[in-house]
């Protein structure tokens, strides 16, 4: 392009890093309530199931638009796409605390619209990434985006209890929803939809992205027969779906955990439920690193994608089943940490295969998968209150867990693939 600069640029990292501060935002709005509806319980009297049916209607909303997003973000840019999510969820965030005051019903309703935003989240992000990021940073890039959840969850879940005790639990929805709409400024300044269309970019870093001028407004269509004939697309979905029940029981339960199974107070739930999030940030990006090292090494993705799913699925599980019966918080906040922790290797397994088998059809097909995966949020997270409501303890919900990723890494190792299947 002619006003091309001679130096290369590093372009592509500003929209891997807004893309990350997205998920950031998107966790802080999504997880505050994790901590936010212990007060809230208290205060609207709600029992165990009836706090599970809040904290599971997000999911409602948040799996109705996923493949939508999706086709939007091919339809008319991943920048307005993901720049308009995040501007709706913000205000839905913001007006919660309304929500919950006038009607349980409301409430609900709140909830779904934040999940109906936040579903653009990560189809947007891996369409952008389509275009913006060479193959070689695609999981370092996945990653960082994925490492986004933990850090945000870390942040709500430390920065929640705090805000309860001391300015009340409404305060929360007020300060989180403003975030996201600082964020959204800086994403419509900053990012552009193609790298060819960014007026400072450089030859060399167009060459290193292999850019075409491909722009945003010729809607793809989505050969669903070819995937669907592939036992490969079944084992990315189904491993999509599994790998979602620990992360949102986590998301959802983990501070009740410590509260209620530990005995602790709601800051010190809130603090000893943060410390398997950063262990999973820093695992997230270790093995973001370590998948990327090992393909440059000349090891072939699919062994990569393999090594980096079972580390991640039967590692979790075992932590998961030594967690039965423990009654020490501190034990108890060491175990999680490894099963987080090694969980988030699944990131660099089924989490970058979307861009291995169709990099043209990332978005959607991240879309399609995370509809199915978020079933899990409103199954899992509800069926977790009953569980533990009806047996008094968090064992079963362990045991089930762990089961769940057993089963998903047998059918990860006999039908994943690593190399391009659709184009």
């Amino acid at each position: 392009m002619s006003n091309a600069i001679e130096a290369e640029t590093s372009k592509r990292y500003t929209v891997v890093g807004m893309c990350f501060a997205a998920v950031f935002v998107c966790y802080i709005d999504r997880v505050n309530i994790s901590v936010a509806a212990i007060a809230m319980q208290s205060e609207f009297g709600w029992s165990e199931t009836t706090k599970g049916l809040v904290l599971s209607s997000f999911f409602v909303g948040y799996m109705l638009t996923q493949a939508l997003a999706g086709w939007l973000a091919d339809r008319f840019g991943g920048k307005l796409v993901l720049g308009v999510a995040v501007v709706w969820w913000s205000l839905f965030t913001v007006l919660t605390p309304w929500a919950a005051y006038s009607s349980f019903a409301l409430l609900i309703a709140a909830r779904i619209a934040l999940g109906l935003g936040e579903a653009a989240t990560f189809p947007a992000s891996y369409g952008m990434f389509s275009r913006w990021v060479p193959e070689g940073e695609r999981a370092r890039s996945i990653s960082l985006l994925a490492s986004g959840i933990p850090i945000g969850t870390l942040f709500a879940l430390i920065s929640t209890g705090w805000i309860v005790a001391n300015y009340g639990w409404p305060t929360v929805f007020y300060w989180f929803g403003i975030a996201g709409i600082f964020w959204a400024a800086g994403w419509f300044l900053l990012v552009h939809d193609e790298p060819t269309s960014h007026p400072g970019i450089s030859r060399a870093e167009l060459d290193r992205i292999g850019a075409k001028a491909d722009a945003p407004g010729q809607p793809l269509v989505f050969p669903w027969r070819a995937f669907v004939k592939l036992p490969a697309f079944w084992a990315l979905l189904i491993n999509h779906f599994c790998c979602n029940v620990l992360l949102y029981v986590a998301l959802a339960w983990l501070p009740s955990y410590f509260r209620d199974a530990q005995g602790l107070s709601l800051t010190g739930a809130g603090l000893y439920s943060a410390a398997p999030w950063l262990s999973m940030f820093a695992l997230t990006n270790l093995a973001g690193w370590l998948a990327d090292h090992l393909q440059r090494r000349g090891w072939r993705t699919v062994v990569v994608r393999k090594t980096m799913q079972t580390t991640g699925l039967v590692g979790g599980a075992t932590f998961l089943l030594m967690l039965q019966e423990v009654d020490s918080a501190n034990v108890a906040v060491l175990l999680m940490c490894g099963a987080l922790g090694l969980a988030s290797f699944c990131v660099s397994g089924y989490g970058t295969n979307h861009l291995d088998i169709a990099p043209k059809y990332a978005g959607v097909l991240l879309g399609i998968t995370n509809t199915v995966a978020t079933i899990p949020g409103i199954v899992g997270v509800a069926l977790t209150g009953w569980l533990v409501e009806t047996t008094g303890s968090y064992d079963s919900v362990f045991v089930m867990v762990a089961c769940v990723n057993l089963v998903a890494v047998t059918v990860w190792l006999l039908f994943a693939r690593g190399e391009k299947l659709v184009d």
